[in-house]
């Protein structure tokens, strides 16, 4: 019987699996290394694509937010500039409501009643002064009442007084403003002299 050594064939056919084995395994490693680079470089550009997105991104962001700050400033602005057209307003609306409430109460002041104070809260009036008699009074909330500019006269009290030696009745009442739209108080004498003229009647004082 032949014997038939195959110890160096089979150790030539390892190596040479080895070999495969390795030169495949180089060529993985390779391939995945230049994948990897690929991919490294394609994200390193995204990255790059992004950032310079964000940057502008940025820019228009602090553009806008100088915008609306520009925006705000001109927003307070313009509501000081109406806070001061409504004060203006105001004032101008409560001198003519001065020039036409001293021209009512000299139009309806009756005969016989002087008044000491005159004094404007809103649209509530303060009225106090001195009568004659009680009929007196009643005739002036009649004439409050029935004038297009005054409403809901009110009597608080009367009492009797003594001024300069002399005994009289002091009364006060309260009467509210009205703000006709269309009507306009037809007085013959400029505003200047209505207001003097109630000035002289309230400073009268006394009978």
């Amino acid at each position: 019987m032949i014997r038939i050594n195959l110890l160096p064939h089979r150790e030539i056919k390892r190596k040479q699996q080895q070999k495969e084995f390795f030169t495949l395994l180089g060529t993985v490693v390779a391939f995945g290394a230049a994948i990897w680079f690929l991919v490294h470089l394609f994200l390193g550009s995204r990255l790059e694509d992004q950032l310079g997105r964000n940057k502008y991104l940025d820019g228009q962001i602090a553009t806008l937010d100088s915008q609306i700050e520009e925006i705000k400033k001109l927003k307070d602005q313009v509501a000081e500039l109406l806070q001061r057209k409504k004060i203006v307003e105001a004032l101008q609306a409560n001198r003519n409501q001065t020039v036409l409430l001293l021209d009512q109460l000299v139009r309806q002041l009756p005969d016989g009643i002087y008044l000491k104070s005159v004094q404007q809260k809103n649209d509530v009036v303060s009225i106090s002064g001195y009568t004659q008699s009680n009929a007196r009074v009643s005739t002036f909330m009649r004439n409050l009442g029935s004038s297009p500019y005054l409403e809901n006269p009110n009597l608080i009290e009367i009492k009797a007084s003594i001024e300069q030696n002399r005994r009289i009745n002091e009364f006060s009442l309260n009467v509210q403003l009205t703000h006709p739209k269309d009507e306009v108080p037809d007085s013959g004498n400029k505003p200047g002299a209505t207001t003097k003229t109630s000035a002289t009647t309230n400073a009268g004082g006394h009978p």
